[in-house]
């Protein structure tokens, strides 16, 4: 079995178009949304959920109001002002209450509430799918708002989009990894074979591009580099493969800019489904160099 990640520096650059298209090269392959926090690759898959699981980041409190005395230990004791003084509905003594955006769910209230007035335990902060696409499998998941944790939650989709593949024999687990280079990211990409980072023609695209280089060589993945949009900034889009090239970073391809690909997405297919020519011809010789790049070695950079 073997795992592609596709990710980038940040979003927009159109990575998560290029990996439905891939989905679509590569039918049988186990696809995961890890882009949890602004998960789209359902858009133009259009998955038909056969499981669905709520996901806990971690705990949280809440005050009981009929237990509460109203004697304020929890707001004095909580450091991120999380706890509020509220009058009760009768205009009788007061009583507090938990801001579930505000608390960080370490647990104080409840070990100074002398009334044991606090319930701590599990918060919902998400929801994560096994779902049936017209290419295969699909885990993804989507986050609460303002929920944290997304790192967690985006290893719990490549856990079981690996156990699917496991089970069924499918050799590739295809991610559409989240953007940046922050948890989620690091999430996305440890143990992977390989990584394609998607860029764009811009001097922030080549920013981005350095970043998310220095994390994958820091965990010894080995990456590979697309410009996406190159046309639109042809001198910008050779000093992102210069650069790569003088990095170690192999160019596999170009992606023009091509309105087919909306046009595509509007129709819910990806532009691969849609049109041979165009950015659709781009999409299928990346394809390729990626797959080649997959299939070799173990996936780590070589001393």
């Amino acid at each position: 079995m073997k795992e592609l990640v596709v990710i980038s520096g940040k979003g927009g650059t159109g990575k998560t178009s290029i990996v439905a298209s891939f989905a679509a090269l590569a039918p049988g392959a186990v696809l995961a949304d890890c882009d949890v926090d602004a998960a789209d690759l359902h858009l133009v898959l259009a998955p038909q959920v056969q499981r669905r699981e709520t996901f806990s980041g971690g705990s949280q409190a809440r005050i009981r109001p009929q237990a509460c005395t109203g004697c304020g230990a929890c707001a004095n004791a909580c450091r991120f002002e999380a706890i509020r003084e509220e009058g009760r509905s009768d205009g009788s003594a007061r009583v507090f209450r938990v801001d579930p955006i505000d608390c960080e769910g370490c647990g104080v209230c409840a070990r100074v509430c002398p009334s044991s007035a606090v319930e701590f335990g599990p918060a919902i902060h998400g929801e994560w799918f096994i779902s049936h696409t017209r290419f295969g499998p699909m885990v993804h998941a989507k986050l609460g708002v303002a929920a944290e944790n997304s790192g967690k939650l985006v290893s719990l989709v490549r856990r079981h989009a690996r156990r699917i593949a496991d089970q069924d024999g499918r050799d590739l687990v295809m991610v559409d990894g989240s953007p940046g280079i922050g948890c989620p990211v690091i999430a996305s990409i440890g143990g992977a074979d390989a990584v394609l980072i998607v860029t764009e023609p811009t001097r922030s695209g080549l920013h981005d591009l350095q970043r998310v280089a220095q994390l994958i060589r820091h965990f010894g993945i080995r990456g590979c580099v697309c410009v996406n949009k190159w046309d639109l900034n042809p001198d910008m889009a050779l000093d992102i493969e210069q650069w790569a090239r003088e990095h170690d970073l192999p160019v596999a391809g170009r992606v023009r800019y091509d309105v087919l690909i909306t046009d595509a997405q509007v129709r819910g297919l990806s532009v691969v489904e849609h049109r041979n020519d165009g950015a659709a011809g781009d999409i299928r010789r990346l394809w390729t160099k990626v797959f080649e790049s997959v299939t070799q070695g173990n996936g780590k950079e070589t001393e």
